[in-house]
């Protein structure tokens, strides 16, 4: 055994010595501190926020509802929940009823044109919150960065446009980590977003405050953003569907902060929703035509020709938590009612370059030629002095949060022959895995190695988003997949991954799945 490899293993060791002695006692330490602060979320009186927003839409356009009593229905349940979770940033409410009586006064007419067809407003009248990262006109586009509270949208995102024009209207933007870059959705702006399954809890990040208000059913559907886990972990800590798009099959135009550089190539725009059926919808008109035929959206999938592979865990990365058992436990069950229900062989597979995913990940993400957050959380006035601002967290001064100076301080460090031997990896990681995914093949993997952690746990654990921060290095497509609760009534959940552009494969196997385990559970 040469050196390094001995050196290697002696730390792995420590690490994992460590861990054992440390989480028994850090588990305890964060419940004493959270525990007793934790609220129940109202349960769900208003029936129309229960339903999909297919049948919305086809309740709204057959006149069995109006839109406009959808539209207050869910801005009701949000006047219930909000006070509760903390995910609502802003509203429109009073324009949003206004448009929805104009579609029941378009409906009413009968004078419908090709604009308004099932086929061109697939979503008409139909609600929809917007992560507070995508411009929404009229409305904040902070990014939780205490610097730009007053900037205020003057244009719509593209994939706001696109849902707009499907028919859909945007009633609320929901909160995120500060400029998107951390897996708790907690800010110095709109403070910290609770999970409804239990406020102690994270929501996740960046697209947490997403997440969380669809999982109240104060939202049916809405839009996320993903460069390193922003969907998947969210919507996996809050019990919903999020699938991360395929490279380049979703434009990820007017959010702030934008990938620049090659950065712009792990990040991911895409459809959260409580209900599997929302998913290929949603991600049809975020696509666009065109994309839309790229990507064979519309061709109809045969489950009994898909190869199945199952992977428990990422094979033993020294800085990231083993997988609770309980997800490998859910993950074992799935792989049980894929072989009894469909009659599928899963094979389990150990593809042991995963274990590389945070190596992978931070490489790319390093030689990406992207700004440097620091220059970010200035908001392009120059570059912060992250040293003095961890000074002045210290004294409760600091206007950004710990996990933001951090990245500012981590990102100082040159590692460059670090990144070009992960980046050697990375290229046998992305040959493995194509080989493996082929055009029929979909992975199933844990969406993340723990159930959702306490508020401020997650600085313990800053590696752990290398579960979901792999697949965006590689482009696949991904599908969270929600798996019921926990004995302590968290979510469980799973990442179904397959090839590049084969999206409609994982969707077609979560519906699925949704039949089996019954996906979104009511808080």
């Amino acid at each position: 055994m040469s050196l390094v490899k001995m050196v290697d293993t002696v730390v792995r060791g420590l690490l994992t010595l460590i861990g054992l002695v440390m989480k028994p006692i850090l588990a305890v330490v964060f419940s004493i501190i959270y525990d007793w602060r934790s609220q129940k979320v109202p349960p769900v009186q208003e029936e129309l926020c229960l339903k999909s927003a297919t049948e919305l839409a086809k309740l709204i356009r057959k006149r069995k509802v109006k839109a406009a009593d959808v539209m207050e229905s869910f801005i009701n349940r949000v006047g219930i929940v909000n006070p509760v979770v903390n995910a609502v940033t802003a509203t429109r409410f009073e324009e949003a009823i206004l448009e929805a009586e104009e579609v029941d006064t378009l409906l009413d007419s009968g004078q419908l044109d090709d604009r308004y067809s099932e086929e061109n407003a697939p979503f008409l009248g139909v609600p929809t919150s917007v992560k507070e990262a995508f411009a929404l006109k009229g409305l904040p586009n902070a990014s939780g960065l205490v610097k730009r509270k007053n900037k205020i949208a003057t244009f719509d995102a593209e994939v706001v446009a696109r849902l707009k024009k499907a028919g859909a209207i945007p009633y609320i933007l929901t909160n995120v980590s500060e400029l998107c870059m951390w897996y708790e959705s907690a800010n110095n702006l709109n403070g910290r977003t609770r999970n409804a399954y239990d406020t102690s809890r994270i929501v996740g990040g960046s697209s947490g405050g997403e997440a969380c208000i669809i999982s109240t059913a104060a939202a049916v559907i809405g839009i996320g953003s993903d460069i390193g886990g922003s969907i998947r972990m969210p919507a996996f800590f809050n019990g919903v569907f999020g699938h991360k798009a395929s490279r380049g099959l979703v434009p990820n135009d007017g959010q702030h902060p934008m990938a620049t550089g090659k950065e712009r190539d792990l990040l991911s725009t895409g459809p959260m929703c409580r209900y599997a059926e929302d998913i290929l919808p949603l991600l049809k008109v975020f696509a666009g035509p065109e994309s839309t035929f790229k990507a064979r959206l519309d061709d109809q999938v045969d489950l009994q020709s898909l190869k199945i592979y199952s992977m428990l865990d990422d094979g033993g990365s020294t800085l990231v938590s083993s997988v609770d058992k309980q997800l490998k436990d859910v993950q074992c069950k799935v792989e049980k009612y894929l072989e009894e229900k469909l009659k599928l062989k899963v094979e389990r597979v150990n593809i042991h370059r995963m274990k590389y995913g945070l190596e992978v990940w931070t490489a790319k993400m390093n030689t990406g030629g992207g700004k440097k957050f620091a220059q970010l959380m200035s908001d392009d006035d120059g570059s912060v002095n992250c040293v003095l601002e961890l000074l002045k967290w210290l004294v409760g001064c600091s206007q950004h949060t710990l996990p933001a100076i951090s990245l500012g301080l981590v990102e100082k460090i040159p590692m460059p022959e670090t990144d070009k031997k992960f980046l050697k990896v990375f290229d046998k990681l992305e040959s493995d895995i194509t080989k493996l995914l082929s055009n029929d093949g979909i992975l199933l993997y844990p969406s993340h190695p723990k159930l959702a952690p306490y508020h401020n746990e997650p600085i313990l654990y800053p590696f752990n988003f290398a579960y979901t921060g792999v697949f965006n290095t590689l482009g696949l497509p991904v599908t969270q997949c929600p798996l019921g609760l926990s004995k302590e009534g968290l979510p469980l959940g799973l990442q179904l991954v397959t090839g590049m552009n084969n999206d409609r494969l994982t969707i077609a196997l979560a519906k699925e799945i949704e039949k089996g385990f019954g996906g979104w559970v009511k808080p």
